[in-house]
């Protein structure tokens, strides 16, 4: 292999793993914000936990129920349009 390809390949390398290295950074930035449960915008089948009515995640029958829940980043619950406090 000729010398110049070898750098061109080591240089599209090295641009790629820098752009991988950036998105596991983002994706471990975003698993270590802090979260919270946000009430009343999880969609059905995408709740986090159990309720009264069922014992289990992903268990949700409706859209945006005011029971059930779903873990969001601190802050963006209310953008959302949800609640912090469980409604009866």
């Amino acid at each position: 292999m000729k010398q110049g390809n070898q750098w061109a390949q080591l240089a599209v390398a090295a641009i790629l793993s820098t752009g991988i290295a950036a998105g596991v950074g983002e994706v471990l930035a975003e698993e270590e914000a802090p979260m919270e449960k946000c009430y009343g915008i999880a969609k059905k089948g995408r709740n986090e936990c159990g309720t009264i009515v069922h014992s289990c995640g992903g268990e949700a029958t409706t859209d945006n129920d005011p029971a059930e829940w779903i873990l969001v980043p601190v802050g963006t619950c209310k953008k959302l349009g949800g609640t912090l406090k469980k409604e009866d």
